[in-house]
């Protein structure tokens, strides 16, 4: 009992002299000067690295758009996560814990972290082979594994897919071992025309043609005119035609979209219809009185 008094009468004496409120005072203003010059200091490198691309955008000798706007993206995380990294730890010294002793056994602690934490080293490591190889960047529209969409982000350990629904898929770097690109190259728009049997097939390729040539000059991203391969296939009551046209990178489907429209109402223009399903009746009654 008489312990636990004279304890008591320490910490009141402490808290009278008044001596702890001057030390907490002044490591929250410590704390909150480490914090707001942080701060201040991430706009600044994040304004001179989009200084540093705008400018490369003039330069005579640059990279690809695709290519300068992920490796901005990828620069902006590294020194987000350096800044906030320095700052713990500056805000850690601040308020007197050791960070010698801290970082002394960092070796010994990354190396048990290490055993657990291979995944997150495989999906840095991906991370910057995807972006050194150029396999992908940001805006390009990919498949990867079963999702597939336009590329938000690449960062040091995760990639974004933004599908055409909204969706934002994440997956880790590590993860992802195959990819296809869709926006390294051009793209083809294949559309397929149908022609009923009793129509003129000749004029009706004559129109389509017609149709083909115009095409370029309404559309930008047609990059060579459409051609009109010919009959693809005999249907039940219909002529296929095939029609392919190289266009922009993702562009297809627009142009695809278009074609049709075009087609069908100059077909409509000149009369030639475009069959339907049709279903012919035979009557056993009828054909034996006839016999």
């Amino acid at each position: 009992m008489e312990q636990m008094k004279k304890i008591y009468d320490r910490v009141v004496a402490q808290i009278l002299e008044g001596d702890w409120l001057v030390t907490v005072g002044v490591n929250l203003f410590k704390i909150v000067t480490i914090i707001f010059l942080a701060s201040i200091l991430l706009k600044v490198v994040k304004l001179t690295i989009a200084k540093f691309f705008a400018v490369r955008q003039k330069a005579p000798i640059r990279l690809s758009e695709r290519r300068e706007t992920t490796l901005m993206r990828l620069l902006n995380n590294i020194a987000t996560y350096s800044i906030y990294f320095i700052t713990f730890m500056m805000v850690l010294d601040a308020v007197g814990v050791d960070i010698r002793a801290i970082l002394a056994g960092a070796g010994i602690v990354g190396l048990a972290v290490g055993f657990g934490a291979q995944n997150l080293v495989r999906d840095i490591i991906t991370g910057f082979f995807i972006i050194l190889e150029d396999q992908f960047a940001v805006g390009d529209y990919v498949r990867i594994g079963t999702f597939e969409g336009h590329v938000e982000e690449i960062g040091l350990r995760t990639t974004k897919l933004k599908s055409f629904t909204g969706e934002v898929h994440i997956l880790p770097n590590g993860t992802i071992t195959q990819v296809t690109n869709f926006s390294l190259n051009n793209s083809v728009a294949v559309v397929d025309v149908s022609i009923a049997y009793e129509g003129d097939l000749e004029r009706a390729e004559a129109v389509i043609r017609e149709v083909l040539e115009e095409m370029p000059s309404k559309y930008e991203d047609i990059v060579s005119t459409p051609e009109l391969l010919g009959v693809q296939n005999l249907g039940p009551s219909e002529v296929v035609m095939r029609i392919t046209c190289e266009t922009k990178p993702m562009r297809h489907w627009h142009i695809a979209r278009a074609l049709r429209k075009e087609i069908k109402l100059r077909l409509d223009e000149c009369g030639i219809e475009i069959p339907f399903p049709r279903l012919v009746l035979y009557n056993r009654e009828q054909q034996a009185e006839r016999a």
